[in-house]
């Protein structure tokens, strides 16, 4: 099923998001959560990109898995980083024979220690090329999305440029948008208005983690740029417990999804970190927001 006919549907799609795991624990693992979490009825779920090119290789498999093993839509992920474009054209050609009509095409960070994004010879500088490219090669074989920053990249020079960025990409044949993880809803509405106001008009769904690790959490803040209000941080430095912090964190994601549902988003994608705890309670949380 393509993500793009859901969207269609006028009712808010939940969607989880998954990180190919490393080992062979990790990839049962893995699947116990997608099966755990199946009965929740997301949309779609997606899988990211490895790093590694053994992980690469899977994310094909794990996605083709995703959907013929467990019964849920998978939009596969697939970046610029180490590519050339015969190689981006044989793993789209890959994805498209394994029945897998959804791709989250990014640009990708740079590897750890590079310093910064350098492009391979013969493959591309921005996510913008990457779409591009794919509509080129595959036409409406795919539903394409991308990813959005409520609080800029971190390596864009200001708000304005990035937005002019996105508008590139969108332009370039995006279907919809998922935003990177955010705390604070004014950020999203802040940057929803701005995104519309320049004509940006694809759907954007707000993308949520449910914090269960303060100092993971402070890591991934570090990477994507994004910022936990004063109030919360307070609350989760002063719990005094694993399960403390995971209850806040429940806490204040369904506070996060309930507003953002009632302002009348086009739907939620849930950050997993490849458990399911945190999101099923979220999940359940909502249910009479749902009804």
């Amino acid at each position: 099923m393509k993500i793009s006919t859901l969207l269609k549907h006028n009712r808010p799609l939940f969607s989880f998001e998954f990180f190919p795991p490393k080992t062979p624990q990790g990839e049962a693992s893995l699947f116990r959560t997608l099966h755990e979490l199946k009965p929740l009825k997301p949309a779609f779920v997606s899988i990211t990109y490895g790093a590694g090119g053994s992980e690469r290789r899977k994310t094909t498999e794990w996605a083709a898995r995703i959907q013929g093993e467990v019964g849920l839509t998978a939009m596969a992920h697939l970046t610029c980083v180490g590519h050339t474009r015969e190689e981006l054209r044989a793993i789209l050609q890959g994805y498209a024979e394994a029945g897998i009509q959804n791709v989250m095409a990014l640009r990708g960070d740079p590897p750890k220690g590079a310093g910064g994004f350098q492009p391979t010879e013969g493959g591309f500088r921005y996510a913008s090329e990457l779409v591009a490219f794919i509509r080129e090669e595959f036409g409406d074989t795919f539903t394409l999305a991308g990813g959005a920053y409520p609080e800029g990249h971190p390596e864009a020079v200001s708000l304005e440029a990035d937005l002019h960025h996105l508008k590139q990409k969108v332009d370039a044949g995006l279907d919809f948008l998922v935003t990177q993880l955010f705390f604070n809803n004014a950020l999203y509405f802040g940057f929803l208005e701005r995104a519309r106001r320049i004509g940006i008009e694809v759907p954007i769904l707000p993308g949520l983690m449910p914090i269960t690790d303060l100092a993971q959490i402070r890591r991934f803040m570090d990477m994507c740029g994004a910022s936990i209000p004063g109030p919360l941080l307070s609350r989760l430095e002063r719990a005094q417990s694993p399960e403390e912090v995971l209850e806040i964190g429940v806490e204040h994601t369904t506070r996060q999804a309930q507003e953002l549902l009632e302002a009348g988003v086009p739907g939620l994608h849930l950050y997993t970190l490849n458990k399911s705890p945190a999101t099923r309670r979220v999940m359940e949380n909502l249910q009479g927001v749902l009804r």
